[in-house]
């Protein structure tokens, strides 16, 4: 499992990247799957992604809250350290938590990356998501 931003990125880009690493599953966590960048929204990334032979798979649960979102970019700050607290809170249990195992589940049959805007994975929240998700696995294995 790989985490992809498409910050910088057209959406022939985008699908071109997924391509080149053998994806066969988009996981888009954006809370809202919308783009002021065109081939970027929910509807055209999907019919894009399927024209590539990639499933494309939209999981609200796993969007990080508007309210959430500004801080969370500043690791280090006391206000981003909150931020992600609140995140890793949300998919730790209830629906949140139900769609991690899942995503697991699709992980472990298919090569999945999971979407969101920003470039570098660690000013994202797909960064928690995809930690959650290797704890699953291991916590299967052991």
């Amino acid at each position: 499992m790989i985490g992809i931003g498409y910050e910088g990125l057209s959406g022939d880009q985008l699908v071109a990247s997924l391509k080149a690493e053998g994806i066969e599953v988009l996981v888009d966590v954006r809370l809202t799957p919308l783009s002021r960048k065109p081939g970027l929204s929910k509807r055209a990334l999907s019919a894009a992604l399927t024209a590539a032979g990639i499933r494309y798979v939209h999981d609200r649960r796993l969007g990080n809250p508007k309210e959430n979102r500004s801080a969370y970019a500043d690791a280090a700050s006391e206000d981003g350290v909150a931020a992600r607290a609140r995140y890793r809170e949300l998919i730790s249990g209830g629906e949140g938590a139900d769609a991690v195992r899942e995503l697991a589940a699709l992980a472990e049959e298919h090569a999945v990356a999971v979407l969101c805007f920003e470039a570098d994975q660690t000013h994202c929240h797909r960064e928690q998501v995809i930690a959650a998700v290797k704890e699953v696995v291991t916590s299967v294995l052991v």
